[in-house]
């Protein structure tokens, strides 16, 4: 089991992680799999059809909401974006992802505490005339996490550049476009943005696997360069804090968004508005 401590928007959370236990049908050999960087693009990719090719489902009486697709169009989906991936690889990803279970917690005691605990998927099913794997053309249905389905009955999602995060080689870089999307929602060329290294790792768990932080800090800074080559970013400042025996604390990197991210948040913005209050940040507003 795995736990995780992070904050979101000043809330500290725990989220605690159970691998899935996954029988292989040839040899009757059991394994334990966490869901990683595989698992996301899978996720990823089956909102992007459920929202795209109206193969999605919300079933507001019983608060459900998924994806109905084939191994064939997910496949497809991720091959466009750069992830092609065997059917073998998807069916495996797909059962962890509805065999794994993750709990929410809110730890701060602030509001109460509370919890939200399902499998990624809580239910996961398919429906073919021959083996699933050798078939392709299979109904596959998915239901979404329930947070999921709360966001799509709140209207709390919020829209961004899904075919530019996608594009990333790496899960950090994808994770701090998805991370700048919800909270760099005032970025314009006249503001900016900053987040520290000390944030990414507490929140990410994403550079938890470096043994030195210099190596850490290298990761990240080309997870950044990443986002500027992909036109997210047009400037990122790098400041390290560093003790009276100039030993690295942290480091503060200053971002400022280029003229189409700007854009699209102003877009992203429009669209929340019909049911949230447009949100605002004042100049050089700073993620702790």
């Amino acid at each position: 089991m795995m736990e995780i401590n992070f904050q979101y928007r000043g809330t500290s959370l725990q989220a605690i992680i159970q691998p899935a236990r996954v029988r292989d049908k040839k040899n009757g050999a059991t394994q334990d799999y966490y869901p990683s960087a595989n698992e996301e693009l899978i996720e990823d990719a089956l909102r992007k059809i459920a929202a795209e090719q109206n193969h999605g489902y919300f079933d507001k009486p019983n608060y459900r909401s998924g994806v109905v697709f084939t191994l064939h169009m997910l496949r497809e989906e991720l091959k466009k974006r750069g992830h092609t991936r065997s059917y073998q690889q998807i069916v495996l990803s797909l059962n962890v992802l509805a065999s794994s279970i993750i709990e929410i917690r809110a730890v701060n005691g602030k509001n109460g505490e509370g919890f939200a605990k399902s499998a990624y998927f809580p239910s996961l099913s398919a429906v073919s005339r021959n083996k699933l794997i050798n078939d392709p053309q299979a109904k596959w249905i998915v239901q979404f996490h329930p947070l999921v389905t709360q966001a799509i009955d709140a209207l709390t999602y919020r829209q961004f550049n899904y075919a530019q995060m996608m594009s990333y080689s790496t899960q950090l870089a994808r994770w701090l476009h998805k991370q700048l999307s919800l909270k760099f929602t005032f970025a314009s060329l006249t503001t900016s943005f900053e987040l520290r290294y000390s944030t990414v790792k507490r929140d990410s768990a994403l550079l938890d696997g470096y043994k030195q932080q210099r190596q850490a800090v290298v990761a990240l800074d080309a997870a950044f360069e990443e986002l500027k080559a992909g036109g997210v970013l047009m400037v990122v400042k790098k400041s390290e804090i560093r003790s009276a025996r100039a030993k690295l604390e942290d480091v503060i990197y200053t971002l400022t968004a280029s003229r189409d991210f700007a854009a699209e948040m102003k877009a992203a913005n429009k669209r929340q508005s019909l049911t949230v209050e447009k949100p605002t940040a004042p100049v050089g507003h700073s993620e702790p």
